[in-house]
């Protein structure tokens, strides 16, 4: 017997029917014994009318005529008598035929009389035989035979039709008779195929109400509410140490029990295309999205949901690009999000606005090199646009605005100041990349940025622990700063790419490099290849390297490395370019190892006295993507790098050398200083270019489904010509546990005392006077400064 999950209520009408199967046997027995009844006394009936007819015959030679009139008719009364007889002796040989009654059961029922009229048929044979001048009228008695014999089959059509349901309760009866002692699985296992019992069983399900055949979504069942619970526990799963892919296989075990008769029944064939995947995630989306709105119910948002979003009013996408610093200072955060910007822009798809720090004259002088200062930020914007364009090669579309910004010493970092978001007008407030948004967030006292913007895309850029552990106390700190970073991108971003594994793994996260190289590098190792096509040599230099002169950035490790191997480097000579505020440090450290290293002054990568260099070493582990590497690769060099997180990247590259230990160090940079590299590959220029690295971006960051979908239909899916809106449908307590986040950061960055024990720079929750007229701002607020409310 095939398996079958039934409800509760169609294993009772089962029960019922086993029980009381005795009683409609005994029934039935009753009903079977009265129809052989009728249909033995039918038969004797026929046997009389057999005899009758058979004396008929015989006495039809004496029928009785005018004794005037018998000489003439008596032949034609014996040809009609020769010419009935054949009739007559069909119509007996029918009725006496063994299985006839077995064929009157088939054609009336069991409570229907049976009546033989034979005067009815004297009748019709006296009626054949009219006196019209002595002659039978065979044509008119045909005539009336036939009106006779319609009217006699419409009252058989009536009477086959009302007792078509019995007939077919007789078919099923006679086939339980045949069985001597049948079982209840038995009996169901022959009414199955027939139609009374298909009928019964589609009444059962619709009383039950199986999902199969109901045409309404049928409600969650308990595995289901709980692989919900367990999905939307993410934050307090992740607080007890319970792993992502371990929630995930708790979930898909829930969900697999009912996934085939539940989940792909309930919903229609075009829907199960769209949930064919292996993604429990959205199939569960889908599942609770089509049961919320069977309902009626419309999730409005909750208690820390601002459902006022941005509408937008044209054609075009808005993407605003915030990040942490600005040209001139040559850091990954200033250059990186303005070719972002500007490869953005060239598609023309969506605007874009890239949005960056203003700094105050005072503070320009420490973070900008070679004393370039700027009066106005238009004066600023000129100059990044000029640096920009000569790079590129085109003129890129898209605007450039200012928030006010901070310089922090102690992190040697730009701190907002004031509400950033406020920066982005409510009509461009569509869709944000916050570059850097842990920094961006420490001490951000404002506006939400998922409650202002449809998508907020955080990009890390900086490994701050491996930063922080190098200061004093630097374990403990890293603990702090470690869940601080978790709580301000939980609660502000939707997603969040890691350019690297190096970096912490941060909630809704993934890790992608969105970052390419400068067009000019790759121009450059054009021109590289071309020369050495032409048998000129290309590289004339031998090792270099480049960097912000801070122990962070590689100098300890490289120090250490060369002090180590002083006797296996003999003769070599590397060439350091950089500025920075450990400068003197690091090359009093050189000077007292005796270490083989000569220090010059930093400067652009693209600078025309770095061409001719062939190796370039970078031994940095604190790095999340070291831009220098990709440069150099770009430029054909030859690349010696630690095996790390960070370098993952590179290590397609033939020209990428990898090591892992100090030994293995040496032996690369010969390896390297021995031969020459190879040119690169279309595919290789490809992906180390901003073309591919913006694709990746729109990729990973789901901004080229929101770019490329219609408005309005962000958290939608259509279904049977329905949409089903998967974000706003139900509540989400993931949602709710960030929006707490978020509340209770803002609670904190608003009391000005608990922001200088967190280490904020005084005055930043509002920006000041100097800002406010530099930017062309309103007065900023007064503040308490102790509590700052």
């Amino acid at each position: 017997m095939v398996n079958e999950t039934r409800s509760p209520a169609s294993s009772n009408a089962f029960s019922f029917l086993s029980k009381s199967w005795k009683e409609v046997q005994v029934s039935a027995d009753a009903d079977l014994k009265l129809i052989r009844n009728r249909a033995n006394s039918f038969k004797n009936l026929a046997t009389s009318f057999d005899r009758e007819l058979e004396n008929f015959i015989n006495s039809a030679s004496a029928f009785s005529v005018p004794s005037a009139i018998r000489s003439s008719r008596q032949p034609a009364e014996i040809d009609f008598v020769k010419r009935l007889q054949p009739k007559l002796s069909e119509f007996r040989r029918n009725y006496s035929a063994p299985d006839f009654s077995k064929r009157v059961l088939e054609k009336w029922g069991p409570r229907g009389s049976i009546r033989l009229d034979l005067s009815a048929i004297r009748n019709a044979i006296v009626s054949e035989a009219d006196d019209v001048d002595g002659v039978v009228d065979f044509d008119r008695a045909r005539r009336r035979r036939r009106r006779r014999r319609v009217r006699f089959m419409e009252e058989l059509k009536v009477e086959k039709d009302y007792w078509e349901p019995i007939r077919a309760l007789k078919a099923r009866l006679g086939e339980f008779e045949g069985r001597r002692s049948p079982s209840a699985v038995d009996i169901f296992e022959g009414w199955k195929s027939g139609e009374l019992v298909q009928k019964v069983k589609s009444s059962l399900k619709a009383i039950c109400k199986e999902p199969e055949e109901s045409k309404e979504v049928p409600p969650l069942d308990v595995p289901e509410l709980l692989a919900c619970l367990i999905r939307q526990s993410e934050p307090f799963l992740d607080q007890l140490g319970i792993r992502k892919d371990v929630r995930d296989k708790i979930v898909e075990s829930l969900c697999s029990k009912r996934k085939n008769q539940l989940l792909m029944h309930s919903l229609s064939g075009e829907e199960s295309s769209i949930i064919g995947n292996d993604n429990i995630n959205d199939e569960l989306d889908l599942r609770l999205a089509s049961v919320l709105q069977s309902t009626g119910h419309s999730y409005e948002g909750g208690f820390w949901t601002d459902t006022a979003k941005h509408d937008m009013t044209d054609q075009k996408r808005h993407v605003a690009i915030v990040t942490t610093a600005s040209l001139p200072w040559m850091t990954g955060t200033a250059v990186n999000p303005l070719f972002r910007a500007a490869y953005l822009a060239k598609s023309a798809q969506q605007n874009v606005t890239l949005l960056v720090p203003w700094l105050c004259k005072s503070d320009q002088e420490l973070v900008y090199p070679n004393n370039i200062t700027f009066s106005s930020p238009e004066e600023q914007e000129t100059y990044i646009r000029n640096w920009l364009e000569e790079r590129i090669g085109f003129k890129a579309d898209f605007k450039i605005s200012f928030y006010p910004g901070k310089f922090q010493k102690e992190r040697r970092s730009i701190i907002p100041a004031g509400d950033t978001s406020q920066f982005i007008p409510s009509k461009d407030a569509d869709i944000a990349v916050l570059e850097e948004p842990e920094h961006l967030n420490w001490y951000h006292h404002g506006k939400r940025w998922t409650d202002k913007f449809n998508h907020v895309v955080g990009v890390v850029h900086t490994n701050y622990l491996e930063y922080i552990k190098r200061e004093k106390n630097g374990a403990l700190q890293a603990f702090f700063v470690k869940h601080i970073n978790n709580w301000v991108t939980r609660a502000y971003c939707n997603k969040v790419l890691r350019l690297s594994a190096a970096t912490q793994d941060l909630p809704k996260s993934v890790v992608c490099n969105v970052h390419g190289v400068n067009p000019k590098f790759l121009k450059i190792g054009d021109k590289v290849a071309a020369e050495r096509e032409l048998g000129q040599q290309a590289f004339s230099k031998g090792a270099y390297f480049l960097g912000k002169m801070v122990w962070a950035k590689g100098y300890r490790e490289l120090i250490d490395l060369l002090a180590n191997h002083k006797s296996d480097l003999n003769g070599f000579k590397l060439d350091v370019f950089g500025n920075g505020e450990d400068a003197h440090e690091v090359q009093s450290a050189a000077r007292r190892l005796n270490l083989n290293l000569n220090f010059l002054k930093g400067r652009d990568h693209a600078d025309d006295s770095l061409h001719g260099y062939k190796v370039f070493i970078n031994p940095s582990i604190s790095d999340v993507l070291c831009t220098a590497t990709a440069e150099a690769l770009a430029m054909g060099k030859f690349v010696v790098c630690a095996d790390h997180p960070s370098n993952e990247f590179f290590r397609s590259f033939p020209n990428c050398f990898t090591y892992r230990t100090s030994d293995d160090f040496v032996a690369k940079v010969k390896e390297a200083l021995a031969n020459e590299p190879q040119p690169l590959t279309p595919e290789q220029r490809y992906k180390l270019s901003w073309e591919a690295a913006t694709q990746r971006f729109l990729e990973y960051s789901e901004l080229e489904r929101l770019l490329n979908e219609d408005r309005g239909n962000g958290s939608t899916v259509k279904i049977n010509g329905k949409a089903l809106a998967k974000s706003v449908s139900m509540p989400s307590l993931t949602k709710l546990y960030d929006g707490g986040l978020a509340f209770a950061h803002y609670c904190l960055t608003g009391n000005e005392f608990l922001r200088l024990c967190t280490g904020a720079i005084p005055g930043t929750r509002v920006y000041d006077k100097q800002h406010s007229k530099d930017l062309n701002l309103l007065s900023p607020q007064v503040e308490n400064p102790i509590y700052g409310w």
